[in-house]
């Protein structure tokens, strides 16, 4: 371990103002003792442009940037901002808002791609490191892309071979990234009159990549210059993100790896162990992350780390690789997107492997510091840092790329120093849950449906549903934001569905097991999560598996009796401590998808005011949803739970109703 010299002068962050979690706040005074600056130590030196968090400086071309601050005296009516070209408040913020949409679109777009091209080498037996694991969903999902399962011959119906079928899935699955015309297949997923209103609004995306690059043309200087003309172009390729990349990420993922079910598993930094090596996996595609688990439950691969001085391989991951690997593994979590330093600075990691999105260059300054191997493996993500090792992912050879890390892991054991510090603090989990359990769960007669869910809706044991989802931030307290908003939520009856780093947050917290429901539930949810043996936060995976909660509200419109919309439902959307593109465009979609949706920490409008009020008014007339945006994560809560109960109450649900027994006269009764 090398211990940094001290910057007597320099400001850094007080533990306990930084973060809610006990085990954050002993690393980021141990990283302090260290002389090693984090995240929360830059959040404290390191000041916000206020003009960038309003969302008015324009820097699309040389003349500028252009910075159009919101006066403290302004005046709608007399608004006069203007950049040299003269592009208003209103057009820089649409434009910067868009290229957001697009900037986090193409991230989740782009791995989908990845998957859907790993899928097509498996369907093709161009590999022998992956297989069809999930038949089941393959034969679900052909449909929508129009491949049939079914073939004619002779006049019987037979069904098709599974190779086919899967070739011809991965070769539509392409197509929706760059097809000549036509729209997306997988919007046929959407209930239908949802489809309808897109296409009525003129919205129905081409293929994702076009919806990308318009963005970009749109709002280069001098093109689009009309922020609902604007809008109408980031509607289509958040969308094209929900409905389609994201969509198509979560279904291939499954097919090849499989669909997730519950199980159980631990979360935080104190799932490392001190006796075994340790590799954590960090980043968000499972491709890699996939073969390393394979890898490091080989029984010659822990006879190896044992002939090291190991006692076994301990895997664990951060932000979404994490969920991935933890949904269908059970692989723990050891931290969220702002504890990645953290966990170097254990002592105890001796690889850390990344892919892409939300990896900080500087874990590769923290790793120089103590023995850890900082391994990158994708090639659109690579650190200008010497010691950051590159191995380039090929699924074409999986295995051996998953063995040359392991064993390197392996071998940088015995270079560990003496003072490793890990945390004791870790918490039991439930995870793994998607649209298949939750209807196994809370389904109805014979699990056949959605049925039972809506039934304790509508008799109010559960007030509503709630997405919860979304990254951390460094500008606000690391997890208090997600906690406070998770717990104001259940213990007023909202069932939680969560990813991401809110996911992680929420296990952290003792938040995802079926004991925290008496805890910390109101009756009605406690009594629900208490009969089915379910937690009140249910985990449903990685940033791109949102696409789940989609098809969650999907499922619940065709059981029938909430209304024929998703926007009908007593559901609303929350990203509590958001930082990325990527959060922009998910909340875009599921606006979009006629949800309720508020965001915390800033939101990217507040200098332009009249294009703010598009977002947050105009936008539920058109789509149903809106956008609205509360920094204080109780009130942010109540926003939510207020919109349910107008969602209720629109429905002629909002009296509870409890269930009555019938005898044999009251069922002869009955009309049915």
């Amino acid at each position: 371990m090398a211990v940094v010299k001290k910057d007597e002068k320099a400001k850094v962050a007080n533990p306990q103002d930084a973060s809610i979690d006990a085990a954050t706040q002993i690393m980021i005074k141990r990283a302090q003792d260290l002389g090693i600056d984090t995240c929360f130590d830059r959040n404290v030196t390191l000041k916000p442009c206020s003009i960038g968090n309003q969302g008015t400086c324009c820097k699309n071309c040389s003349m500028g940037p252009c910075r159009l601050p919101l006066p403290k005296d302004y005046d709608e009516a007399n608004d006069t901002r203007k950049g040299i070209c003269g592009a208003t408040a209103n057009t820089i913020a649409a434009r910067n808002f868009i290229r957001m949409v697009a900037g986090g679109a193409a991230a989740h777009s782009d791995h989908g791609r990845s998957v859907a091209e790993v899928f097509l080498s498996a369907a093709r037996k161009e590999t022998d490191a992956y297989q069809i694991k999930d038949v089941r969903k393959l034969l679900e999902i052909a449909p929508f892309l129009g491949v049939a399962t079914t073939v004619e011959k002779d006049g019987a119906v037979l069904d098709r071979d599974i190779d086919e079928i899967a070739v011809e899935v991965g070769e539509k699955a392409m197509e929706e990234w760059g097809k000549a015309e036509g729209e997306l297949e997988y919007l046929k997923r959407a209930p239908k009159p949802r489809y309808e209103l897109w296409k009525k609004q003129g919205v129905l995306p081409r293929n994702i990549d076009r919806e990308i690059v318009e963005i970009m043309h749109r709002t280069h200087m001098g093109v689009d210059q009309d922020y609902k003309n604007l809008m109408k172009q980031g509607v289509r390729a958040s969308i094209a993100d929900g409905w389609g990349g994201s969509m198509l990420a979560t279904d291939l993922q499954d097919i090849l790896f499989g669909t997730p079910y519950p199980l159980a598993s631990e979360a935080n930094l104190g799932v490392l162990k001190e006796d075994h090596v340790n590799i954590v996996i960090h980043g968000h595609e499972p491709v890699l992350s996939e073969m390393i688990v394979t890898t490091a439950q080989k029984p010659e691969m822990v006879a190896y780390a044992k002939s090291k001085g190991a006692k076994g391989i301990q895997l664990s991951g951060i932000c979404c690789t994490a969920n991935e690997i933890l949904q269908r593994h059970g692989v723990p979590l050891c931290g969220t997107f702002l504890q990645q330093e953290l966990a170097i600075i254990t002592g105890a990691v001796d690889a850390m492997v990344v892919d892409i999105q939300c990896i900080f260059q500087n874990v590769a300054n923290v790793a120089k510091c103590f023995h850890t191997k900082l391994i990158t493996t994708h090639p659109i993500a690579k650190m200008e840092q010497d010691n950051a090792i590159h191995i380039e992912f090929d699924e074409h050879h999986a295995v051996e790329d998953a063995e040359k890390i392991v064993r390197m892991a392996i071998d940088n054991f015995a270079n560990r120093g003496a003072e490793v510090m890990i945390p004791r603090q870790k918490s039991p989990i439930i995870a793994g849950f998607g649209v298949e359990s939750v209807e196994y769960h809370l389904g109805g007669t014979f699990r056949g449906s959605y049925y039972t869910l809506n039934d304790n809706i509508i008799n109010g044991r559960i007030r509503g549903v709630a997405g919860v989802v979304g990254c951390n931030n460094a500008r606000v307290k690391h997890n208090e934001g997600h906690i406070t908003v998770v717990k104001e939520l259940i213990k007023n009856d909202v069932l939680v569905l969560t990813t991401g780093c809110n996911a992680i947050a929420c296990a952290m917290e003792g938040l995802l097991t079926p004991e925290s429901a008496k805890v910390f539930c109101g009756p009605g949810l406690a009594e629900v999560c208490e009969t089915v043996g379910i937690p009140p936060v249910l985990h449903l995976g990685s940033c791109v598996d949102n696409s789940r909660i989609l098809l969650a509200a999907t499922e619940v419109v065709k059981a029938g009796g909430l209304g024929n919309d998703i926007s009908d439902l007593p559901v609303a959307g929350s990203a509590p401590e958001w930082m990325s593109e990527k959060a922009i465009s998910i909340g875009q979609y599921v606006v979009a998808s006629g949800i309720y949706t508020v965001f915390g920490a800033v939101f990217p409008t507040a200098g332009a005011p009249v294009f703010q009020r598009y977002l947050f008014e105009e936008m539920e007339k058109m789509y149903g949803g809106m956008w609205d945006f509360e920094a204080d994560p109780v009130k942010h809560a109540w926003k939510m739970i207020n919109h349910i109960d107008a969602k209720r109450k629109a429905l002629g649900i909002d009296q509870a109703r409890e269930r009555v027994m019938m005898d044999f006269a009251d069922r002869q009764a009955l009309d049915v």
